[in-house]
């Protein structure tokens, strides 16, 4: 017994034409992304470990450029510590007794026999010739 062959014009036919497309197309478009998947994951990997690198490298950076910074001006804390305590000695050297003592001998001082209180009358200061700085003088 023979089959009776099925005639060419008689195909089964797709209810929905439109959603076999979608279909195809959905099917297209994840096997298209499936095959990209792991390079772009594999590159958004590295990209993020690059970020954190670089992150850590000129946060590192900065610690140490701030290092730098303290450690000059710890210095320069340090030589002016030394330079006001040599002005302080040189200080203290030009206010001493012996020295004004010897500088008054040189020039040949000697103390006052007599003391003497000096007033002056307010007509005998000086006074300009115009008002305004009479006025201005007065106030001092």
């Amino acid at each position: 017994m023979a089959m009776p062959q099925p005639k060419l014009d008689q195909r089964t036919r797709i209810r929905n034409p439109r959603s076999a497309r979608t279909a195809t197309q959905t099917r297209i478009v994840k096997t298209t992304r499936a095959r990209y998947r792991g390079i772009v994951q594999i590159l958004v990997g590295l990209g993020i470990t690059l970020i954190l690198l670089m992150a850590y490298v000129m946060l590192l950076s900065n610690a140490t450029s701030l290092s730098y910074t303290l450690d000059k001006a710890h210095r320069q804390r340090d030589e002016l510590q030394e330079l006001t305590a040599r002005l302080d000695g040189r200080i203290a050297q030009a206010e001493s007794e012996e020295r004004l003592a010897a500088i008054a001998t040189k020039l040949k001082m000697r103390d006052p026999q007599t003391f003497a209180l000096v007033r002056l009358d307010q007509e005998t200061v000086a006074k300009s010739k115009i008002p305004v700085v009479d006025a201005i003088l007065a106030w001092f």
